[in-house]
């Protein structure tokens, strides 16, 4: 993933890099703060508080939850890292403070779950969050660069509508729980590992990609009324790396900075655990 912002080894005068540090300390601490609000009103509230406990959910959803934690542990570290690049740090240490915080800000929700009666502390979320960040921390370190990234997409489904509580009663709410509608995504820029005068675009991406469906509750050995079984689904995909674009315009770079986690609607071939296959025109 190249970043957003200018080489800032060669700092300039001009650059006012003390009101740069301040700007990224209150506008984290502002985006944390209001974040962590925002899941409480769509995701705590509505269940008792406890005392701090743990459980094991390795089983659940078909391990969906996990794969949505490595991909914020990645993509939130990579925000950190280049905020911290933009304030005048140095490369290597903007990527060591920005994947430590894509790591402690997940770690933190995992200390909410630990207090609600719905939830408690997962080792196996611990271990999602720490795969990411350190997924992103590992390639900017070796390659200097982001060969492999995590995307996400999303597609409504009519799941959610037979159990909202779990699912999601709107939106808003199901964009986060509804994992039958969600899809993650490994995209691995092809241009990357070949020679350097290599004809294949450097914008073209292999994208890998894994969801699953037929989930009405979290448990996989639960049936519903309609004989639902959960299911996995495995994808092949093109994808765009929209950082990697030469684009002529500052706020071009920067909308495809702001959009690179999301997976680009490609032709692509599905195969799902039931044995079933099939080739997408176009999806999502």
């Amino acid at each position: 993933m190249l970043m957003l912002y200018p080489n800032l080894n060669a700092q300039s005068d001009s650059i006012n890099f003390k009101l740069r540090k301040r700007i990224v300390t209150a506008s984290s601490l502002s985006l944390v703060g209001g974040s962590y609000v925002i899941l409480n009103e769509l995701w705590y509230k509505d269940y008792p508080r406890s005392s701090f406990h743990s459980f094991n959910d390795n089983h659940e959803w078909l391990q969906m939850d996990k794969a949505g934690h490595g991909f914020s542990a990645y993509n939130l570290s990579g925000i950190a890292t280049d905020a911290y690049h933009w304030s005048g740090i140095e490369k290597r240490r903007s990527a060591l403070y920005g994947s430590s915080m894509g790591f402690l800000y997940l770690g933190c929700i995992e200390l909410l779950d630990a207090r609600s009666g719905q939830w408690g502390f997962s080792w196996g979320d611990m271990i999602a969050n720490t795969s990411g960040s350190l997924l992103y921390l590992s390639q900017d370190l070796f390659w200097k660069e982001q060969r492999v990234t995590l995307k996400f997409s999303y597609s409504p489904t009519s799941f959610a509508m037979m159990n909202p509580d779990a699912l999601g009663h709107n939106f808003q709410q199901r964009i986060l729980k509804d994992y039958n509608g969600q899809t993650y995504w490994s995209s691995f820029n092809v241009n990357s590992f070949l020679a350097s005068d290599a004809a294949f675009p450097r914008w073209l991406n292999i994208a890998l990609g894994y969801g699953a469906t037929k989930m009405i509750r979290a448990e996989m050995n639960e049936v519903d009324v309609n004989n639902f079984q959960h299911t996995r689904e495995f994808y092949i995909s093109f994808d765009a790396d929209l950082n990697r674009v030469r684009w002529k315009k500052k706020w071009m770079r920067t909308t495809a900075r702001i959009l690179s986690f999301i997976k680009i609607p490609s032709p692509t071939f599905e195969i799902r655990s039931d044995g079933k296959m099939k080739m997408h025109g176009l999806f999502f």
